[in-house]
């Protein structure tokens, strides 16, 4: 099966926790979305906002990796969420392989670069569905942005 490139769009804070557990989870735990997702699959982030919801305005990457062997589960740990209509809610997961050694970095520059960004001035729009799938190109040019500096580069 072919290796395909994922965009999850995920506030800063929820990512860093996602990051620290060694999973992905997208659309407030949706399955359908994280079902998405293949063994091997890249995954960057991209959060608009630090916080849910008020956090202050972001436009990073904030985190990549490949979607590591495993099946999509749902959540154990914590506590059970519930919905606004009283049901349980466990939000469905897929473990990740992150670099660790990434570094968070800004959209601004990569606009015109990206192909998913340098056909529309409407970009953000398509954002709104939680995933997207991306280019190779993409995935690359994202990943090369958020390799920390070399000790030449300071």
């Amino acid at each position: 099966m072919a290796i395909r490139y994922w965009l999850g769009v995920v506030q800063r804070e929820h990512v860093l926790r996602g990051v620290s557990l060694g999973i992905a989870q997208l659309n407030h735990g949706s399955r359908s979305s994280i079902s998405r997702l293949g063994e091997s699959d890249g995954l960057v982030y991209y959060s608009p906002k630090t916080s849910f919801p008020d956090g202050e305005r972001l436009r990073e990457f904030t985190a990549i990796g490949r979607v590591a062997a495993g099946e999509v589960y749902q959540a154990t740990d914590g506590p059970a969420m519930t919905t606004a209509s009283g049901e349980t809610f466990r939000p469905w997961r897929r473990r990740v392989d992150y670099d660790h050694a990434a570094v968070a970095a800004p959209i601004g520059p990569l606009l015109p670069v990206l192909d998913f960004t340098s056909a529309s001035s409407n970009w953000g729009f398509q954002l709104r569905r939680g995933l997207i799938e991306l280019s190779r190109h993409d995935f690359d040019v994202i990943r090369e942005q958020m390799r920390p500096p070399s000790a030449d580069d300071r």
